[in-house]
Protein backbone atom coordinates (compact mmCIF):
# COMPACT_ATOMS: atom_id res chain seq x y z
CA UNK A 1 0.00 0.00 0.00
CA UNK A 2 0.89 3.53 -0.82
CA UNK A 3 -0.86 6.46 1.42
CA UNK A 4 -0.58 10.04 0.00
CA UNK A 5 -1.32 12.54 2.61
CA UNK A 6 -2.08 15.74 1.75
CA UNK A 7 0.66 15.93 -0.64
CA UNK A 8 1.50 18.97 -2.74
CA UNK A 9 3.92 19.92 -5.16
CA UNK A 10 4.69 23.34 -6.47
CA UNK A 11 7.56 25.41 -8.19
CA UNK A 12 8.35 28.96 -6.88
CA UNK A 13 7.91 31.83 -9.37
CA UNK A 14 7.93 35.70 -9.87
CA UNK A 15 4.44 35.14 -9.50
CA UNK A 16 4.35 32.66 -6.56
CA UNK A 17 4.10 29.03 -6.22
CA UNK A 18 3.16 27.61 -9.20
CA UNK A 19 0.83 23.95 -7.74
CA UNK A 20 1.44 21.12 -9.89
CA UNK A 21 -0.56 18.50 -7.50
CA UNK A 22 -2.61 20.13 -4.66
CA UNK A 23 -3.57 18.39 -1.24
CA UNK A 24 -3.94 14.71 -2.88
CA UNK A 25 -5.38 12.15 -0.04
CA UNK A 26 -5.20 8.96 -1.94
CA UNK A 27 -4.26 5.38 -0.84
CA UNK A 28 -2.65 3.08 -3.78
CA UNK A 29 -2.98 -0.89 -2.83
CA UNK A 30 -0.35 -3.02 -2.89
CA UNK A 31 -1.96 -5.95 -5.35
CA UNK A 32 -3.29 -3.89 -8.27
CA UNK A 33 -1.39 -2.38 -11.71
CA UNK A 34 -2.10 1.10 -11.49
CA UNK A 35 -2.19 4.14 -14.73
CA UNK A 36 -1.62 6.91 -14.00
CA UNK A 37 -3.74 9.37 -16.26
CA UNK A 38 -4.18 13.46 -17.00
CA UNK A 39 -3.69 15.53 -20.04
CA UNK A 40 -0.31 16.85 -20.22
CA UNK A 41 0.85 19.21 -17.15
CA UNK A 42 -1.82 17.08 -14.92
CA UNK A 43 1.28 16.03 -13.38
CA UNK A 44 1.56 12.31 -14.17
CA UNK A 45 5.36 12.18 -14.36
CA UNK A 46 6.07 14.82 -10.91
CA UNK A 47 3.42 12.26 -8.91
CA UNK A 48 5.52 8.96 -10.12
CA UNK A 49 8.88 10.90 -9.06
CA UNK A 50 7.12 11.61 -5.85
CA UNK A 51 6.40 7.92 -4.90
CA UNK A 52 9.76 6.85 -6.28
CA UNK A 53 11.48 9.18 -3.76
CA UNK A 54 13.37 11.24 -6.29
CA UNK A 55 11.66 14.19 -5.78
CA UNK A 56 10.07 15.79 -2.48
CA UNK A 57 6.42 16.76 -2.52
CA UNK A 58 6.71 20.72 -0.67
CA UNK A 59 3.60 19.76 1.72
CA UNK A 60 2.09 16.34 2.93
CA UNK A 61 3.83 13.20 3.14
CA UNK A 62 3.48 9.70 1.15
CA UNK A 63 3.52 6.67 3.78
CA UNK A 64 4.38 3.34 2.13
CA UNK A 65 6.53 -0.01 3.07
CA UNK A 66 6.80 -1.21 -0.32
CA UNK A 67 10.07 -1.38 -2.36
CA UNK A 68 9.68 0.68 -4.77
CA UNK A 69 12.04 1.55 -8.37
CA UNK A 70 12.76 5.05 -9.49
CA UNK A 71 10.51 5.96 -12.72
CA UNK A 72 12.21 2.94 -15.54
CA UNK A 73 12.38 5.44 -18.32
CA UNK A 74 15.01 7.55 -16.30
CA UNK A 75 18.42 8.40 -17.40
CA UNK A 76 19.09 11.10 -15.24
CA UNK A 77 19.83 9.88 -11.96
CA UNK A 78 23.07 8.74 -12.80
CA UNK A 79 27.07 9.70 -11.84
CA UNK A 80 28.25 10.94 -15.12
CA UNK A 81 31.93 10.73 -14.02
CA UNK A 82 31.21 6.74 -13.27
CA UNK A 83 31.72 4.23 -14.92
CA UNK A 84 28.89 2.03 -15.49
CA UNK A 85 29.89 -0.45 -13.51
CA UNK A 86 30.61 1.79 -10.79
CA UNK A 87 27.26 3.40 -10.83
CA UNK A 88 25.36 -0.05 -10.05
CA UNK A 89 27.82 -0.31 -6.92
CA UNK A 90 26.86 2.86 -6.23
CA UNK A 91 22.81 1.86 -6.52
CA UNK A 92 23.41 -1.31 -5.13
CA UNK A 93 25.35 0.72 -1.78
CA UNK A 94 22.07 2.76 -1.81
CA UNK A 95 19.47 0.39 -1.43
CA UNK A 96 21.65 -2.10 1.07
CA UNK A 97 23.14 -4.41 -1.46
CA UNK A 98 26.59 -5.38 -0.36
CA UNK A 99 27.35 -8.47 -2.91
CA UNK A 100 27.00 -6.32 -5.69
CA UNK A 101 28.94 -8.66 -8.97
CA UNK A 102 26.05 -10.69 -9.53
CA UNK A 103 24.13 -7.63 -10.13
CA UNK A 104 27.08 -6.45 -11.80
CA UNK A 105 27.39 -8.79 -14.40
CA UNK A 106 23.49 -9.04 -14.90
CA UNK A 107 23.29 -5.14 -15.97
CA UNK A 108 26.62 -5.53 -18.52
CA UNK A 109 24.97 -8.21 -20.24
CA UNK A 110 20.95 -7.09 -20.38
CA UNK A 111 22.38 -3.82 -21.52
CA UNK A 112 24.28 -4.88 -24.41
CA UNK A 113 26.86 -2.14 -23.65
CA UNK A 114 29.48 -4.51 -23.83
CA UNK A 115 33.13 -2.55 -22.97
CA UNK A 116 31.04 0.55 -22.92
CA UNK A 117 30.07 -1.07 -19.18
CA UNK A 118 33.33 -0.09 -17.86
CA UNK A 119 33.08 3.99 -19.58
CA UNK A 120 31.68 6.84 -17.88
CA UNK A 121 28.13 7.05 -18.26
CA UNK A 122 28.60 10.57 -19.31
CA UNK A 123 29.98 9.47 -22.28
CA UNK A 124 26.60 7.23 -23.58
CA UNK A 125 24.25 8.30 -26.34
CA UNK A 126 21.11 8.65 -25.21
CA UNK A 127 19.75 5.50 -26.47
CA UNK A 128 22.75 3.63 -23.93
CA UNK A 129 21.38 5.53 -20.96
CA UNK A 130 18.15 4.36 -21.87
CA UNK A 131 19.31 0.65 -22.06
CA UNK A 132 21.71 0.83 -19.45
CA UNK A 133 18.99 2.96 -17.07
CA UNK A 134 15.85 -0.12 -17.47
CA UNK A 135 19.24 -2.81 -16.97
CA UNK A 136 19.96 -1.54 -13.49
CA UNK A 137 16.45 -1.39 -12.34
CA UNK A 138 15.72 -5.23 -13.69
CA UNK A 139 18.88 -6.10 -11.87
CA UNK A 140 16.72 -5.43 -8.55
CA UNK A 141 13.28 -7.25 -7.02
CA UNK A 142 11.25 -4.00 -6.21
CA UNK A 143 7.85 -4.70 -4.71
CA UNK A 144 6.47 -1.81 -6.85
CA UNK A 145 8.05 -0.99 -11.15
CA UNK A 146 7.18 2.82 -11.85
CA UNK A 147 7.06 3.02 -15.41
CA UNK A 148 7.39 6.68 -17.78
CA UNK A 149 6.71 5.20 -20.94
CA UNK A 150 9.11 2.76 -20.47
CA UNK A 151 7.79 0.61 -23.83
CA UNK A 152 10.00 3.18 -25.92
CA UNK A 153 13.64 2.08 -24.47
CA UNK A 154 15.99 0.82 -27.62
CA UNK A 155 14.88 -0.94 -31.19
CA UNK A 156 12.46 -3.52 -31.23
CA UNK A 157 14.22 -6.63 -29.96
CA UNK A 158 15.48 -4.54 -27.09
CA UNK A 159 11.42 -3.33 -26.28
CA UNK A 160 10.55 -7.46 -26.66
CA UNK A 161 13.74 -8.35 -23.76
CA UNK A 162 12.37 -5.30 -22.14
CA UNK A 163 9.01 -6.55 -22.00
CA UNK A 164 9.96 -9.82 -21.55
CA UNK A 165 12.25 -8.77 -18.27
CA UNK A 166 9.66 -6.70 -16.59
CA UNK A 167 6.24 -9.39 -17.07
CA UNK A 168 8.58 -11.94 -15.41
CA UNK A 169 8.76 -9.89 -12.27
CA UNK A 170 5.10 -9.01 -12.26
CA UNK A 171 5.26 -12.57 -10.57
CA UNK A 172 5.60 -11.50 -7.00
CA UNK A 173 4.97 -7.31 -8.05
CA UNK A 174 3.10 -4.74 -9.11
CA UNK A 175 3.24 -1.46 -11.25
CA UNK A 176 2.38 1.94 -11.60
CA UNK A 177 2.16 3.13 -15.32
CA UNK A 178 2.26 6.66 -17.07
CA UNK A 179 1.01 6.12 -20.68
CA UNK A 180 -0.98 8.16 -23.40
CA UNK A 181 -1.18 4.31 -25.12
CA UNK A 182 -4.94 3.60 -24.00
CA UNK A 183 -4.02 -0.01 -25.67
CA UNK A 184 -1.32 -0.82 -23.24
CA UNK A 185 -3.09 0.66 -20.50
CA UNK A 186 -5.86 -1.34 -21.05
CA UNK A 187 -3.22 -4.32 -21.37
CA UNK A 188 -0.94 -3.77 -18.69
CA UNK A 189 -3.51 -2.16 -15.67
CA UNK A 190 -6.61 -3.17 -13.66
CA UNK A 191 -7.21 0.74 -12.18
CA UNK A 192 -6.32 4.10 -12.73
CA UNK A 193 -5.93 7.23 -11.35
CA UNK A 194 -7.28 10.67 -12.94
CA UNK A 195 -5.10 13.47 -12.62
CA UNK A 196 -6.98 16.78 -12.75
CA UNK A 197 -7.05 20.38 -11.59
CA UNK A 198 -4.03 19.18 -9.62
CA UNK A 199 -6.04 16.65 -7.89
CA UNK A 200 -6.54 12.85 -7.56
CA UNK A 201 -9.54 10.35 -8.40
CA UNK A 202 -8.92 6.58 -7.91
CA UNK A 203 -10.40 4.20 -9.95
CA UNK A 204 -11.04 0.37 -9.36
CA UNK A 205 -12.03 0.43 -13.32
CA UNK A 206 -9.89 1.44 -16.10
CA UNK A 207 -12.78 1.40 -18.62
CA UNK A 208 -14.63 3.91 -16.17
CA UNK A 209 -11.13 6.26 -15.65
CA UNK A 210 -10.80 6.91 -18.93
CA UNK A 211 -14.09 7.66 -19.77
CA UNK A 212 -13.80 10.47 -17.47
CA UNK A 213 -10.31 11.44 -19.12
CA UNK A 214 -11.84 11.41 -22.64
CA UNK A 215 -14.25 13.85 -21.10
CA UNK A 216 -12.32 16.42 -19.76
Amino acid sequence: MIKLNQVSKYYPTRFGPKYVLRNLNITLPGDRDIAILGQNGAGKSTLLRLIGGIDFPSSGAIETKRFISWPLALSSGFQGIMSGRENVRFVCRIHGVRETHEIEEFVKDFSELGQHFELPVGSYSSGMRSKYGFAVSMGFDFDTYLLDEIMAVGDASFRKKCAEALQNKRSSSNIILVSHDEGLIRQQCDAAILLAYGRAEFYESVDRALYRYQNL
